[in-house]
């Protein structure tokens, strides 16, 4: 029998609920801004002055990107940072211009590209929705969200003999996913959309519309101590941040959430961690208290960024994939994420960081690296790390399935992480 610990069940419906308002990472900032809203942090415009005062809490949105910051009671031009970053994107498909197709048989049908890396293949016969943002030719942004609309159809066994062996799917041929039937002057899904952001489809100027699976996540499993779901890659962490940065009560440190957009896709963007949004949210907060570029460079030298992103648990029917020593589990606590090339940006410092905050919050933790036949993947840590100069630890939570379009992890793991992350801010 598992034992699951209450708050981690309180914590698990929390992040289900988090999951469920954040079809799209524009949603994901927006609902970051308004629970961080509600906990009493002050909404700042990047285009206004910037009026800051010690232990004062603080939310700033660009575009799907959001960053939040927790101001001791003491405040110099030198104090450092301790940060959580995150992203708020996950792998999906984005509409084409002139989105509104038709095939054969009278089925209306959506141009969509592939966005990052999904598991293509678990996008299969799920109803989908359509979410993001529209902006008008006036400039004015909307963020909209249909119901179930949109659904990949998979060839039936009978037509498709070998697909035991192995589906192969082309994606432009064969992701094109159905959504209505009639003629195919009446298939217009930007007016679909727009009527969803209340505004005429004429004045639509341009959209950044994702899809998104609308089954609901759940707990699951013997003690339902299993919980699967969309968009933990990687809402998972964003929400823990949000969590962590809710509570934070900062003595030292300026205590930051900082969650990106556009990481699935090696974050090059204005709202990417590779673009200049953290960093100039980072001066911004030190020229608030005179900050100069020699203290600035004193600041960052004293910070830490723990970069959090979803990792690989042991897959049971695929132990080999693995490395042989190191075995992270389902319910065995945040994993410290190691490459000796620098695709996660951990080193020893970083290292004994992350073990102290995890002895300090009473939370297991565990080590993940590669098989090195199966190279990783990377994540905002070694940018953010490489653009900033701040020392940085990437770390995060086991789970399977990892880019499909519905992931699985332990309840309890979400929890522990949060609570590792609440003894990083709280310095």
């Amino acid at each position: 029998m598992t034992t699951i610990p209450d708050d981690a069940r309180s914590h698990i419906d929390d992040l289900a609920a988090f999951v469920t308002a954040s079809p799209s990472s524009y949603h994901a900032a927006a609902e970051a801004r308004r629970r961080l809203e509600e906990s009493g942090f002050v909404p700042l415009v990047e285009h206004d002055e910037w009026a800051l005062t010690p232990g004062g809490k603080y939310v700033v949105v660009r575009e799907g990107s959001v960053i939040a910051f927790v101001l001791p009671g003491e405040v110099t031009a030198t104090t450092p940072f301790q940060i959580v970053g995150a992203h708020t994107d996950s792998p999906s498909f984005k509409l084409k211009p002139k989105p509104s197709t038709t095939g054969a048989g009278g089925w209306w049908q959506l141009g969509w590209e592939v966005y990052g890396g999904p598991l293509v293949n678990s996008w299969l016969d799920r109803e989908l929705c359509l979410a993001g943002r529209i902006v008008t030719t006036s400039g004015e942004e909307h963020l909209v969200r249909t119901g179930p609309i949109a659904r990949i159809p998979q060839l039936a066994i009978h037509l498709d003999r070998q697909v035991g062996d192995g589906l192969k799917l082309d994606k432009q041929t064969h992701t094109a996913p159905v959504w209505g039937l009639g003629d195919a002057e009446s298939a217009d899904i930007v007016a679909v959309l727009a009527r969803e952001a209340g505004v005429a489809p004429e004045v639509i100027g341009g959209m950044d519309i994702v899809a998104a699976d609308t089954q609901p996540p759940r707990p699951f499993g013997a003690d339902d101590a299993l919980f699967a779901s969309g968009r933990l890659d990687n809402l998972l962490s964003a929400h823990a941040g949000v969590v962590a940065i809710a509570a934070a009560s900062p003595v030292e440190a300026i205590a930051m959430f900082a969650a990106f957009d556009h990481e699935e896709i090696g974050s090059a963007s204005r709202s990417g961690a590779a673009g200049p949004f953290h960093e100039e949210v980072l001066s911004r907060i030190l020229a608030a208290f005179g900050a100069g570029t020699e203290d600035r460079a004193r600041s960052f030298a004293g910070s830490l960024h723990v970069s959090s992103d979803v990792g690989h648990a042991v897959h049971p029917n695929y132990a080999d994939r693995h490395d042989p020593a190191n075995h992270p589990v389902a319910g065995g606590g945040p994993i410290l994420k190691i490459n000796a090339n620098q695709r996660y940006a951990t080193d020893a410092h970083g290292a004994a960081a992350w073990q102290a905050a995890c002895r300090t919050a009473g939370v297991p933790t565990q080590e993940f690296v590669s098989n090195n036949a199966m190279p990783c993947g990377s994540t905002i840590g070694p940018i953010s790390a490489t653009r900033l100069g701040i020392r940085t630890v990437d770390v995060g939570v086991p789970i399977l399935s990892m880019h499909s379009a519905r992931e699985l992890t332990a309840v309890v793991d979400p929890w522990y992480l949060t609570r590792a992350m609440s003894a990083i801010l709280d310095r």
